[in-house]
């Protein structure tokens, strides 16, 4: 064991490295926190909030990688022996790969959550806000998954024994990757399509969408799968590929907007016009109704009863919902208060001669 004098006292060398590996981790720290007080400072003052974001995400990885050059900075000081020389450099090319794709991973996650915060999906019209969220947000999984794998793979490389093996294996990776290919076809399918979904935008985040006869919002989209909540506070979850393969209705595909639609069943005999009048003022009375149109049509005909369509408009599909609730309500109270003659009845011939009434 190597001994070092300092202050006239003898010192086990491995001290005196310990000492030198903490002094610059401790230095490696300090000036760390000054860049980042610097960095937050700088954020601060801009105008925007992006930066602070990315400054944020930065924290820990730029922390860890100071750490890591302060350690290779200081190895050509340290007395290490062949075998902890060589454990260094096996560490050393596991770490720094790791350290790398984390910060790189961090500055991913930071662009996202920078065009989320860019991206308000809060105010009414918010199709090119929903459309920028559901891109960024696949592109972002796929390229952290990306830099996810490169880490690891750059990991694995710096271990000479993988390494060889993998030369060896070389010649039956085709059969290998075929066989994991089989086995993993469904994972495969839903992540290509993962992948499509992002450029062809079937759906996206706050799309209403009615999927497997269940009405709700996408809440989540992921890799491979979709999660839509549905209106009772279930959450459906849908492969990504069922989304390219099989119809289903999207109601906000191009616009939030919606056309609602009321159906009644009336007595032929109904007063069409003063039943319009009266619907017309239900529905401009309506904060719900957003002003761009308003019918009411007789648009079939029965034996016995004739069908009302009341149409109308608003903003997006939960308050058309509650907009058609509200004029089915309203023109069933009218109808049974002021118009009971507009009921359905059935009409039949008593001894040979027509019937008007009901029985």
């Amino acid at each position: 064991m190597q001994h070092v004098t300092l202050l006239g006292q003898r010192v086990p060398g491995f001290v005196i490295d310990i000492g030198v590996v903490a002094l610059a981790v401790l230095i490696a720290l300090v000036i760390h926190a000054l860049g980042m007080r610097v960095l937050d400072r700088i954020a601060r003052r801009t105008p925007g909030s992006a930066d602070d974001i990315f400054v944020a995400h930065a924290r820990k990885p730029l922390r860890w990688i100071g750490v890591g050059i302060a350690l290779a900075t200081v190895r050509r000081f340290l007395d290490l022996s062949k075998t902890a020389d060589a454990a260094w450099t096996q560490a050393a090319g596991l770490i720094v790969p790791l350290l790398v794709g984390s910060l790189a991973i961090a500055m991913i996650r930071a662009v996202g959550k920078a065009i989320e915060l860019d991206a308000d999906i809060t105010v009414a019209d918010n199709l090119r806000a929903r459309r920028r969220r559901t891109r960024s947000a696949i592109l972002v999984r796929i390229a952290v998954f990306g830099a996810g794998f490169l880490t690891i793979c750059l990991m694995l490389l710096s271990i000479p024994s993988i390494r060889s093996v993998g030369v060896t294996l070389m010649a039956s990776a085709g059969l290998a990757g075929l066989a994991v290919g089989a086995a993993a076809q469904p994972l495969l399918k839903n992540l290509i399509a993962g992948i499509q979904m992002a450029f062809t935008e079937p759906v996206r985040l706050d799309d209403v969408v009615i999927v497997e006869g269940e009405w709700g919002r996408i809440e989540e989209i992921r890799l491979t799968y979709v999660v839509v909540a549905l209106w009772d506070e279930r959450r459906l979850v849908v492969p990504v590929s069922q989304f390219l393969e099989k119809p289903f209705q999207n109601w906000t595909r191009n616009a939030s907007q919606l056309l609602g639609s009321v159906f009644l069943n009336l007595d032929p005999a109904t007063n069409i016009d003063r039943l319009r009048a009266h619907a017309e003022g239900v529905v401009k009375a309506n904060p719900r109704w957003d002003g761009r149109a308003f019918v009411l049509q007789v648009t079939d005909t029965k034996p016995d009863a004739i069908e009302v369509r009341v149409l109308a408009t608003a903003r997006d599909a939960g308050t058309a919902f509650d907009l058609r609730c509200d004029i089915r309500e309203a023109l069933l109270g009218y109808i049974r208060d002021e118009m009971p003659e507009a009921l359905p009845r059935r009409r039949v011939a008593v001894d040979g001669t027509p019937a008007s009434a009901a029985t």
